[in-house]
């Protein structure tokens, strides 16, 4: 343990200049045995730090390592467990209990022993030792700074002896008189033992000079015990004396007494009065109310500014001496439990008062909004009127009414409805829901006369509203043509007047839709939802404002559906003074925006539905303003009952987003085409030119521009699909038309909109155009110069069979003679005539508006060239120098083609 303790100290204490005093090594009990060491040390410095250190072996074994220290100060308890039985366990009381089990008792003992030395030299606050033998906690000599060396190779103290007899250093006066004794000498330190006893002999020396001294001072001694006997006698003398004045002054002291028994009783009299009135300060200062609050509370004007003014400074008096925090003793003076009655009284009847007039208040704006409302004709289905001559009388503008007045008039009452809110919780909430009753119903009049004015405005007349059974509103509604079930493709010059729009989602022509209904529809619903957003979000400043209650600036997630106030949360009870915690005073403000505000989605749908009805393509413009105003709301109040309706009604927009679009690519699949006139182009291919060009102008720089791209992807799927199923089907015109037409079509559309996400669509478009082109016209064309074909497909099956391209003349079926013949039957008056035989039947099955008829002969006339020089070359190879050519020329050909295009 010696060597354990000298390596601790080199390694761990001295580098950190702590000194080791004591060493136990012990275990964790009650688990696995992982030995360590508890160290007791000081440090080597001032002000003394005195630590236990805990130190535990490395893993690897060949060194110590610090693991954790515990300031002494921080130990409450040292528990030894037993004080009479040898046990080598023990309990150290710090922020937690560690329980340790020693290697020995014997350790143990010397530990706690060095921990109580310790603490009765260092610390003012003493350690409670519990199950200590009194033997290890006797009065030792305090282990001082100097007892401990310092250094590598100094000792370490443990035990008791060595706390008492250790070891100290020479200091520098020693050490040079032990050098002067050494250099005297010339053997000191080759014979240590002859030094010794030199030095022991001349000890001897001065022990016996010092003894002779002392006897020859014996006379001095005699003189001084003489000294030493009148000294005594003086003494007694001085003692006589001072019994005789002790007896002369104990008279004085009895008096002395008396005196000071009674100045105590005057200064406790004092003292008693001193504390009862201030007692009676406190009670006189914080529990008195001035008369000029208490006449104010009891008939101040709750009408006027001034009034109101008086009446909250002195409901503030009021409540301030109610909740004074009154001293042990004061509850049970008869005038204190009077004034309180007479506080509670008072606060009972001016909340009655302050109740009944703020009811009051209520109810006259109530009907004076209402007396607004008629005067603004907003009742639109008053019995016995014409609806369209009230509105031709009255030029009913598209706005809501500024509650801006009431709500100023109703925030000076703010304050007292914060104490009313403290003092009387009932009255409070029977005032909120008496406020929640009147606006609910205000609210719902003038939204609804709102919404009905904004239909009227959307559709027209109220006479045409009929046919859909709108009440208070109309539009330019025309009886349903005929769907698309019974679609037949037209021929292009009237095709889009026989035939229904994609754009008839509401059963209307698509004559009576046009760019300005639409512009005006968005405007009408850009400016419903611009007059909703700053009414919801005043409404709802004003009621936490006004009901002093918190905003939900961050409250998480969306807000659900709530319960009515009458049953909900609002009805718990509470009693009188106690505030609503924050998160029930944020569902409160959701709550009341709900009820108050409950009509609103309900006509946002409704409203809704009218757009969707009267053009389907309306949910594109509704879809981007609504988008743009649950993200307005959700930046001002993620969890405002505006930012969440708003967000519900957003929903609905995107269902009929996608309702339009299936609808459209249902119809797509339900078209059927004309069996007696060319097809042309589809009407679905050009109604999605228009979609896709109006869908740009509304989603330019829009938030759900995601939501359109993906409708893309879904239309363009559904045309090309539709667009080959119905090139299937067609028997007047040519499938191959069908295609390339339509798809030049949906190509060039592309190309001018630019739509990043149909960029593949448009590539795919190109292609199919492009390989239908080329199969029409090789199919349109076919051979033009029939016999001429078939003879030099059969020289091709020849010279195929082996038979050398020189020899093939020589063959008795088409030898020169036989070549000339079938030259002399395609004159070049022949071939221009079966040239305009083409152009009429390639003009027959192309339609005017997609102008391919150019591109299309063109495409022809290149083909024919190559089958013209394709005979031209077998001409050659097979039969040279006969002289032999074509009765036309490949100029011809281009001067045939130019003026047959040019005639027709």
């Amino acid at each position: 343990m010696t060597a354990i303790k000298h390596a601790l100290q080199r390694d761990i204490f001295t580098p950190n200049d702590e000194r080791l005093l004591s060493i136990v090594n012990v275990c964790k009990a009650g688990k696995k045995k992982k030995n360590c060491f508890l160290c007791a040390t000081v440090t080597t410095e001032r002000p003394v730090q005195v630590k236990v250190v805990k130190v535990k072996k490395s893993d690897k074994g060949d060194f110590y390592k610090r693991q954790i220290a515990w300031a002494l100060r921080d130990l409450a308890v040292v528990d030894a467990k037993d004080a009479i039985k040898e046990n080598p366990e023990f309990d150290l009381h710090f922020e937690k209990i560690y329980k340790w089990v020693a290697s020995s008792t014997a350790e143990k003992n010397a530990f706690i022993s060095c921990i109580w030395k310790l603490n009765q030299r260092y610390l003012r606050k003493k350690i409670d030792f519990v199950n200590v033998s009194s033997q290890l906690l006797e009065e030792l000599p305090k282990v001082t700074e100097e007892s401990v060396p310092s250094g590598e190779n100094q000792s370490v103290t443990g035990g008791d002896e060595e706390a008492v007899d250790e070891y100290q250093e020479l200091n520098a006066r020693e050490e040079q008189d032990i050098e002067i004794m050494m250099e005297g000498c010339e053997y000191a330190i080759s014979n240590a033992e002859a030094f010794a006893e030199r030095l022991s002999r001349e000890l001897q020396v001065l022990d016996g000079a010092n003894i002779q001294s002392i006897m020859a001072s014996e006379k001095q001694v005699n003189i001084l015990m003489n000294l030493l006997d009148e000294a005594l006698k003086e003494v007694d003398q001085i003692e006589l004396k001072l019994s005789s004045y002790e007896e002369m002054l104990q008279s004085v002291k009895e008096q002395m007494d008396q005196i000071s028994e009674s100045n105590h009783l005057i200064h406790l009299s004092n003292t008693n009065n001193v504390k009862l009135l201030s007692e009676i300060e406190f009670l006189v200062n914080h529990m008195d109310l001035a008369k000029g609050h208490i006449k104010a509370l009891q008939e101040g004007d709750l009408a006027s500014s001034r009034g109101i003014e008086a009446c909250t400074n002195a409901a503030d008096a009021l409540l301030q001496c109610m909740n004074v925090a009154l001293r042990p003793g004061h509850d049970m003076l008869l005038a204190v439990k009077q004034q309180q009655q007479r506080f509670s009284d008072l606060r009972e009847h001016f909340a009655r008062r302050l109740a009944s007039h703020l009811n009051n208040v209520f109810v006259q704006q109530f009907t004076q909004a209402l007396l607004q409302l008629y005067n603004r004709s907003y009742f639109l289905s008053v019995p016995g009127h014409d609806q369209s001559s009230t509105l031709a009388q009255h030029s009913v503008e598209l706005t809501l009414p500024n509650h801006h007045p009431f709500h100023r008039d109703l925030l000076r009452y703010a304050k007292l409805m914060e104490w009313l809110k403290s003092t009387d919780y009932g009255k409070y909430e029977g005032l909120t829901k008496n406020y929640m009753d009147y606006l609910s119903r205000l609210y719902e009049r003038e939204i609804k006369d709102f919404f009905e004015v904004a239909k009227i405005k959307m559709t027209g007349t109220t006479k045409e509203s009929k046919k859909f059974g709108l009440h208070g509103s109309s539009g330019k509604l025309t009886g349903s043509t005929s769907s698309l079930n019974k679609l037949s493709v037209q021929s292009s010059g009237n095709r889009r007047s026989q035939s229904s729009s994609l754009l008839d989602m509401g059963n209307m022509s698509a004559s009576d839709l046009d760019v300005a209904d639409r512009t005006k529809f968005d405007k009408i619903f850009e400016q419903v939802l611009s007059e909703l957003e700053p009414l919801c979000l005043a409404e709802q400043d004003f009621i936490s404002k006004f009901f002093k209650l918190q905003q939900h600036q961050s409250m998480p997630g969306t807000m659900t559906e709530a319960e009515d106030l009458d049953g909900g949360t609002s009805s718990r009870q509470h009693n009188a003074g106690t505030p609503l915690p924050v998160s029930s005073e944020k569902d409160m403000i959701r709550q009341m925006m709900i009820k108050i505000f409950r009509c609103i989605e309900p006509e946002l749908n409704n409203l809704i539905a009218l757009g969707d009805k009267i053009d389907s393509f309306n949910s594109l413009y509704m879809l981007v303003k609504m988008s743009h105003h649950v993200w307005t709301a959700q930046n001002v109040d993620p969890a405002s009952f505006l930012s969440t309706t708003l967000g519900n009604v957003l929903v609905t927009v995107k269902r009929n987003f996608d309702k339009c679009i299936s609808n459209q690519i249902r119809q797509m699949e339900e078209v059927k085409i004309s069996k007696k006139s060319k097809v042309g182009i589809l009407p679905f291919v050009a109604e999605f030119e228009e979609f896709a060009g109006l869908a740009e102008s509304i989603f330019k720089n829009a938030e759900r521009r995601g939501d359109l791209d993906k409708a893309y992807t879904k239309l363009i799927r559904g045309v090309f699909v539709n667009v080959e199923k119905v090139a299937n089907e067609s028997q007047k015109t040519p499938r191959d038309v069908v295609m390339m037409e339509n798809f030049h079509h949906i190509f060039a559309t592309l190309s001018r909109l630019k739509i990043s996400c149909l960029e593949a669509e448009k590539k795919e478009a190109k292609q199919k155009y492009t390989d239908h082109l080329q199969s029409y016209v090789i199919y349109s064309l076919g051979q033009p110069l029939e016999k001429l074909n078939h003879f030099f497909e059969g020289v091709e099956a020849r010279v195929a069979q082996g038979i050398r391209e020189e020899e093939v003349s020589y063959q008795l079926a088409f030898n020169k003679q036989e070549l000339r013949k079938v030259i002399k039957e395609y004159p070049g008056k022949e071939v221009k005539k079966g040239l305009d035989n083409l152009y009429k039947k390639v003009d027959k099955h192309l339609c005017e508006e997609e102008n391919l008829l150019q591109v299309v002969w063109h495409s022809m006339q290149d083909e024919f060239i190559r089958q013209y020089k394709h005979f031209e070359g077998l001409i050659a190879r097979c039969y040279p120098g006969s002289g032999v050519t074509m009765e036309f020329t490949i100029q011809d050909i281009l001067d045939y083609c130019s003026s047959i295009a040019q005639s027709h």
